[in-house]
């Protein structure tokens, strides 16, 4: 029963660690709200342009495997 104790306690000190640094956190926020947060329209472009990339990647990959042997004459 003392190891669940123990194991109890850390876990409701560490939960109220978390809490306080979480509060601490919002509280800042609160106070200087334009923090300079990326965008969600600037996630949305990063996370186009990378799967257009692996697209091309891809792609290319996959018609110099499919032509592979007819290209070893250039």
């Amino acid at each position: 029963m003392n190891a669940i104790n123990r194991l109890t306690n850390r876990a409701a000190v560490s939960l109220t660690m978390v809490l306080a640094v979480l509060a601490d956190r919002v509280e800042q926020g609160a106070k200087d709200p334009d923090r300079g947060d990326v965008s969600i329209t600037t996630v949305i472009i990063w996370v186009a342009a990378v799967t257009g990339a692996l697209l091309i990647a891809g792609t290319i990959a996959t018609v110099i495997g499919r032509y592979n042997g007819k290209l070893s004459g250039i």
